[in-house]
C-alpha cells in the first residue's frame, strides 16, 4: 500500500453541518483543514483515518500505474456562502472531499493544498480594472434587483446572479489557485491527470462577472498549458453553455472548445452555444471553426449522451490531435439538479472522463456547476475514481463513515432515476435530430486544419487575453443583447440566474 506523502483531512465535526444539505443559511466553518497525520493526537482524527486505510485495503486502491493523478484543494472555499437564496453552495466541495477521502482514494494521488493565485496571476486574463473593483467593493446587504433596481452596476457585479460577499475575491483567487496549480503540475510532467473540482468557472469573461462566475480559473490554467503544449482541447459537459471560454479563445487555433449543453435561447441562460455558432466568421481570423457547439433539449439519457459525446470528441481527436484536454465536468447536467433537466444518471456523466481517459494524453479535470450538492459529490467522487483506475473496485454502497452520510439521502453512489426524480423527465432529443448533430460536427471539422500543423513560435494570443478586433465585437453583441428581456424570461421559470 502507498502511504500518503502530503495531506490527510480532519474529519468532520457533525456540530457544525447545517439540518439539511440545501438550507438557505450561511455555513461557517463546517470543515477542519487538513493536517498532517504524523502531527495528529485527536482520537477520532485517527480513527478515521484508520477506516480510509482499511477501506484503501479493501478495495486495492492503490497508485496507478504508468501515470500519476493529483488533487488540488483549498479547503478555506469551503466556507464561503453566496447568499440565503443562491443555488451555488461550496459546501459541495466539503460532501465531495468525504466521498473521496472515505473510500480512500486519497492514498492512490498526489495531494496538494493549493495557494491563492495572485493579482497578476488573475491579471494573465482579466482587467485591472475589473480586478481592482472585485477586490474592493463592499458586499451586499440586498439584491439589486430586487430592493434597490436604480443602483449603479459595475462589471455585472451585484444582484442576484453574481452577488458580492464577504470575502469574494479570496473565493475566486482560492478557485483559481487550485486549476493553476493543477495546469502547472501538467506541464511540468508531475501529473498527468489533475483534478480541480473548485474550478470549472466557466462564464466570467475579461472584464464581466456571469452566471455566478466572477473569475474565468479555466482561461487561466488554458493560458498556462499554452507555454508547453501546442494544441488545447477543451471539453465542457456543463448543462449550460461554455460561453466565457470560448470567446477567450476566439482568436487563435491552439485551442478547440466543445460544450455540450441545453440550448433554448429564449429561456435558458446563458443563451449562446447553437450548432451554427463555430467561432469567428472571418477565414482571416485563425480561430474560425474551432468552436464546436452541441445544443440538447430536456431529458436526454446516459445512452444519448454517451453516443453523442464519443462520436464528437473521438472525431474531434482524429482531426485536432490535441496535446492535453482540458475537461469541464459541471453537475447540474445530472438529473435530480436544482436548475439542470436532464435525466443524466452518475454513470453517464463519468463516462465521459472515462473516454478522454482512453486518448492517454494529460488532463485536467475542473469542477463547475451543479446545484443539488449531494448528487455533485456523487460525480465528482466517482470521476476521482476513474481519474485513478479503482471505478471497476469501489464499493456502490457509500461507506458506513462517511462524514455527513445521512444527507445522501440514498445509500448508493448511483441511485437510480426513479429515486432521484420519482420518474424520468420526457426526453425532447429525437435519435433524428442527435444525428444531424453529429453530421453536422462533422462537416464542420473540415474546415479545421489537421495538426500538426499548428506551429509552438507563439505562446497565447495576446497572453492577457483576447485580441482586440474580437473583443470589440463581442461587446458590441453584449450591448445589443436585451438583459431584462432575459432576466424577465428567467423568473417566469423561477429561476434568478444560473450556472
Amino acid at each position: 500500500m502507498d502511504t500518503l506523502q502530503s495531506l490527510q483531512w480532519r474529519p468532520p465535526k457533525p456540530n457544525y453541518l447545517p439540518h439539511d444539505i440545501d438550507v438557505d443559511e450561511p455555513i461557517v466553518d463546517v470543515y477542519k483543514p487538513p493536517i498532517p497525520m504524523d502531527k495528529a493526537s485527536d482520537r477520532e482524527n485517527q480513527e478515521y483515518y484508520a477506516h480510509m486505510k482499511r477501506m484503501a485495503h479493501e478495495y486495492n486502491i492503490t497508485r496507478p500505474k504508468g501515470y500519476t493523478v493529483s488533487y488540488h484543494f483549498n479547503p478555506d472555499m469551503e466556507p464561503h456562502h453566496f447568499g440565503l437564496t443562491h443555488p451555488m453552495k461550496p459546501f459541495r466541495l466539503t460532501l465531495t472531499k468525504s466521498l473521496v477521502t472515505a473510500y480512500g482514494m486519497n492514498f492512490a494521488m498526489d495531494n496538494y493544498n493549493t495557494r491563492i493565485a495572485t493579482y497578476e496571476e488573475l491579471n494573465s486574463f482579466h482587467t485591472s480594472d475589473y480586478l481592482d473593483y472585485l477586490h474592493m467593493a463592499p458586499p451586499e446587504e440586498m439584491p439589486r434587483d430586487i430592493d434597490n433596481p436604480d443602483k449603479e452596476v459595475k462589471f455585472n457585479l451585484g444582484g442576484s446572479d453574481c452577488p458580492l460577499f464577504h470575502g469574494l475575491y479570496d473565493y475566486c483567487s482560492m478557485s483559481a489557485g487550485s486549476s493553476l496549480d493543477a495546469a502547472r503540475k501538467i506541464c511540468n510532467k508531475q501529473s498527468d491527470i489533475a483534478i480541480a473540482w473548485g474550478g470549472g468557472l466557466h462564464h466570467a469573461k475579461k472584464s464581466e462577472a456571469s452566471g455566478f462566475c466572477y473569475i474565468n480559473d479555466i482561461v487561466i490554467a488554458i493560458l498556462q498549458l499554452l507555454r508547453c503544449y501546442p494544441r488545447v482541447l477543451y471539453i465542457d459537459i456543463d448543462v449550460h453553455h461554455g460561453d466565457g471560454v470560448e470567446e477567450a479563445f476566439h482568436s487563435t487555433d491552439r485551442v478547440l472548445t466543445c460544450s455540450f449543453h441545453k440550448f433554448a435561447p429564449e429561456v435558458f441562460f446563458p443563451g449562446t452555444g447553437g450548432l451554427d455558432d463555430n467561432g469567428p466568421k472571418s477565414e482571416h481570423n485563425p480561430g474560425a471553426h474551432h468552436a464546436i457547439n452541441v445544443p440538447l433539449n430536456d431529458g436526454i439519457t446516459d445512452e444519448q449522451y454517451g453516443h453523442l459525446f464519443q462520436s464528437v470528441i473521438g472525431k474531434i481527436n482524429e482531426k485536432f490531435r490535441p496535446s492535453v484536454i482540458a475537461l469541464q465536468c459541471g453537475a447540474d447536467s445530472l438529473a435530480g439538479d436544482r436548475l439542470g433537466r436532464f435525466n443524466l444518471q452518475v454513470q453517464g456523466h463519468g463516462a465521459c472522463a472515462k473516454f478522454c481517459k482512453t486518448f492517454g494524453i494529460p488532463m485536467i479535470m475542473f469542477g463547475g456547476g451543479g446545484y443539488t450538492p449531494r448528487n455533485v459529490a456523487r460525480a465528482w467522487a466517482y470521476e476521482t475514481s476513474v481519474a485513478i483506475d479503482v471505478d471497476e473496485k469501489i464499493n456502490k454502497i457509500i461507506p458506513d463513515h462517511t462524514p455527513w452520510r445521512k444527507h445522501f439521502v440514498q445509500e448508493e453512489l448511483f441511485p437510480s432515476l426513479e429515486q432521484i426524480l420519482g420518474e424520468p423527465r420526457a426526453n425532447r432529443n429525437s435519435q433524428k435530430r442527435l444525428q444531424e448533430i453529429i453530421q453536422h460536427v462533422h462537416e464542420q471539422l473540415r474546415f479545421v486544419n489537421a495538426a500538426p500543423s499548428v506551429q509552438q513560435q507563439v505562446i497565447p494570443p495576446d497572453l492577457g487575453g483576447i485580441r482586440d478586433d474580437v473583443e470589440d465585437r463581442l461587446k458590441e453583441e453584449s450591448e445589443e443583447r436585451d438583459e431584462g428581456l432575459r432576466r424577465d424570461r428567467e423568473e417566469g421559470l423561477g429561476i434568478s440566474g444560473e450556472f
